[in-house]
């Protein structure tokens, strides 16, 4: 006999808790915190000539392509 009416006070405190955090925003962004982990938060320990905090640091470290020979230019048989 007491614990119909204990349980009836727990679900609805569980309702009244789930609704209470539904109206808060407690469930607005489910993915933020997951992806915050992955954020870089260390670029203090980066040594100064290490960072590409620009895209023309980025650039700078990038090696530029070869050009590669277009194949339309190459001899072909019957051509001059």
């Amino acid at each position: 006999m007491i614990l119909v009416p204990v349980m009836l006070i727990l679900v609805v405190m569980g309702i009244f808790l789930f609704s209470w955090a539904v109206k808060n925003g407690q469930y607005d962004d489910l993915e933020g915190p997951a992806h915050r982990i992955l954020y870089d938060d260390d670029k203090d320990m980066i040594p100064e000539e290490a960072r590409m905090d620009t895209p023309q640091d980025a650039k700078k470290q990038v090696p530029e392509p070869e050009a590669s020979p277009d194949p339309s230019q190459e001899d072909q048989p019957g051509r001059p």
